[in-house]
């Protein structure tokens, strides 16, 4: 069937149409849109997409920090990650402290540094409850940390770094490597000021007391190499290694109980012998290598038959 012809009214529609269009596609939007020119190599925030695979780090970071801080405060801490925040470091140095423990670290695989940042208040109260006192927080104002305090320091950080370091082996086996300590965020030589970081804060929940927090700061040009990977939501099969984790596995598993049977013998006899057993009869049974001892019905090992503290025992000769 053949399609029908559109009028001369029809066809001017459709030319009019056209041109209207042609001419709104022409028009002038220089003043409608802000113009502004792209420099290659620039700090570009989108290239890092959502952060997904830092998120998990942070999220296993958090449960495996808890046992770096639970031998000095003798209670299991409740440790949440907040979503990563990007932020000049001058603004970051703004939003903290005068008076601070900064820990400055290098990320061997990644050839940049690491910041690792604790409130001085956070430093007292483990201080304080390692050395068998309170769980409390000191509100003077100070400028420097005690030598006791700077022990506290060293365990802290040193256990925080084996933690990252098990945190990152799932997307990357890192090594991070001690490089000096600051108080004052205006005299660390960690990067430039108007650099951007990468800031993941985390909350430390304590029982009777406000909650402190500490940061684990990564400048963006360290990142950078690896932010395809940042943006995978596809983790390696690589196995988590949680300790407290697996410590409660293997824990459950060993503490699973087990039937275990010493089977004498198997004596074998008709239908009518067994029709004529009366009591005192005697039932005897061979005993060919030793007794056969079974877990869960499964034969594990051969033992011998005796008698230790007055009861009847087995005692394991080699496994089957």
């Amino acid at each position: 069937m053949s399609s029908r012809k559109l009028s001369s009214e029809e066809v001017e529609a459709l030319m009019d149409g056209l041109k209207a269009s042609s001419h709104n596609v022409h028009a002038d939007v220089s003043g409608s849109a802000e113009v502004r020119s792209f420099q290659f190599g620039e700090d570009d925030l989108s290239l890092m997409g959502d952060y997904y695979a830092l998120r998990l780090i942070n999220e296993r970071f958090a449960r495996i920090a808890r046992s770096v801080f639970l031998p000095m405060l003798r209670v299991q801490p409740r440790i949440s990650p907040f979503p990563p925040e990007v932020k000049t470091f001058d603004e970051y140095c703004e939003s903290i402290s005068s008076f601070m423990n900064l820990n400055i670290s290098r990320m061997e695989e990644l050839r940049g540094p690491m910041l690792l940042s604790i409130s001085p208040k956070f430093i007292s109260t483990l201080t304080a409850s390692y050395y068998g006192g309170s769980i409390v927080q000191a509100d003077q104002k100070r400028t420097e940390f005690t030598s006791t305090e700077e022990r506290v320091i060293e365990i802290v950080h040193r256990g925080l770094c084996e933690a990252l370091t098990n945190s990152w082996v799932d997307l990357m086996p890192i090594r991070i490597s001690n490089q000096g300590r600051e108080v004052n965020p205006q005299f660390a030589s960690f990067v430039d000021g108007n650099e951007l970081v990468i800031i993941c804060s985390f909350l430390v929940q304590l029982p009777q007391t406000d909650a402190v927090n500490f940061d684990v700061v990564y400048p963006l040009q360290t990142l950078k190499p690896i932010a395809s990977q940042l943006r995978s939501r596809v983790q390696s099969e690589t196995g988590d290694d949680d300790v407290t984790w697996r410590e409660k596995m293997e824990r459950a598993i060993l503490n699973i109980p087990l039937n275990i049977t010493a089977l004498l013998g198997e004596p074998v006899m008709s239908m009518g012998q067994l029709i004529r057993l009366k009591t005192g009869d005697v039932v005897p049974i061979q005993i060919n290598d030793g007794i056969e001892v079974r877990v869960e019905d499964n034969p594990i090992f051969l033992a011998e038959i005796g008698e230790v503290s007055g009861q009847v025992a087995v005692s394991l000769s080699r496994r089957i």
